[in-house]
């Protein structure tokens, strides 16, 4: 994957320098041959096993917004790597324009290798914001469907503290965990209420095993017209 242009003067928070009301003609990829669904839920809603499920069954290539954040702070030269750290360890949504970027570059990697420019992406953990959401749209393509993993916070929780128990990540904690759940309230759920208002959004619960919640994402999916190749 390509990484954001190191050499750029410009602070990260403007990088790339592409406004909100984006002056392209038209998004860097066809909505007719590129599917994009996007994954949300609050932290530990179950986004990373449902999507290993789903890039077996149907195909698609998953990228998660965090993994690509974290794999770029830890890239060798990056000059972005503080400013994630510092906000992934407070809990806050990094500058859009950085993770925007990375998908991107993840996905024209990707496309790259196929004959007919044609792929299916599951875009886990991202929009956690309305801008972040509308200048993907209007940059880099318009969304199929919006996934959302419906979960009460004390389950999660409960599912996070676990996971840090292994995963090693620095905001598998208490302390950050609270804050990233407020974040995603204050932020992320009125990005559902406007893809919701689209006709766009397929709300399943979080609740129950992994196959079970799996089953009920494939019976959302089949009602969207998403089904397995």
């Amino acid at each position: 994957m390509s990484a954001i242009d190191p050499t750029s003067t410009a602070h990260p928070a403007v990088q790339p320098s592409l406004p909100l009301a984006s002056a392209n003609a038209s998004p860097a990829f066809d909505p007719e041959k590129v599917v994009v669904v996007f994954f949300v839920g609050g932290p530990g809603a179950g986004k990373g096993t449902q999507s290993e499920f789903l890039t077996k069954d149907y195909g698609f290539n998953h990228y998660s917004a965090g993994d690509l954040l974290r794999e770029e702070q830890d890239r060798e030269g990056t000059e972005y790597g503080q400013l994630i750290r510092d906000y992934i360890k407070e809990g806050q949504i990094v500058p859009m324009e950085v993770t925007v970027k990375l998908l991107e570059n993840a996905m024209r990697a990707k496309l790259s290798k196929t004959p007919d420019g044609t792929g299916r992406f599951l875009i886990d953990g991202f929009p956690r914001k309305m801008d972040q959401g509308v200048f993907f749209e209007e940059s880099v393509c318009p969304s199929t469907a919006t996934l959302w993993l419906d979960c009460p916070e004390d389950i999660m929780m409960k599912r996070v503290l676990k996971r840090g128990e292994t995963s090693g990540r620095t905001d598998d904690n208490v302390e950050s965990t609270k804050k990233r759940f407020k974040v995603f309230m204050d932020q992320s759920m009125p990005v559902i209420d406007y893809f919701e208002g689209q006709g766009k959004v397929m709300k399943v619960s979080a609740v129950g095993s992994p196959e079970e919640v799996y089953a009920n994402i494939k019976k959302a999916l089949e009602e969207k017209g998403l089904m397995a190749p």
